[in-house]
């Protein structure tokens, strides 16, 4: 069953390019990871603290594969000094 999340971050004050470095830094990797579907950041234009992952994973497996990725380890030990908040929903796909 192929999962879909969107995770929000928001940037601690000052920490927006920080982020931004960041999250950039997972886009070309897990776009290539087997079982990515879809998988981009976005920085909201009127809050520049606010970011927004949208993922869409082949299944779960292809999602616990794209978690033990180095890269993923990258961003999981350097994003909390620089995030405010983070939050995620599981959407589904509406048919």
């Amino acid at each position: 069953m192929t999962i879909t999340k969107r995770v929000t971050f928001i940037a601690k004050e000052g920490s927006e390019n920080k982020m931004k470095e960041l999250l950039s830094a997972m886009v070309a990797p897990s776009k290539i990871e087997d079982g990515c579907i879809f998988y981009e950041i976005f920085q909201y234009e009127e809050n520049r603290r606010k970011f927004m992952a949208y993922e869409s994973w082949r299944d779960e497996a292809a999602l616990d594969g794209h978690k033990a990725s180095a890269h993923y380890a990258v961003y999981k030990s350097s994003f909390e000094p620089y995030c405010e908040k983070k939050y995620s929903d599981e959407l589904e796909v509406l048919s």
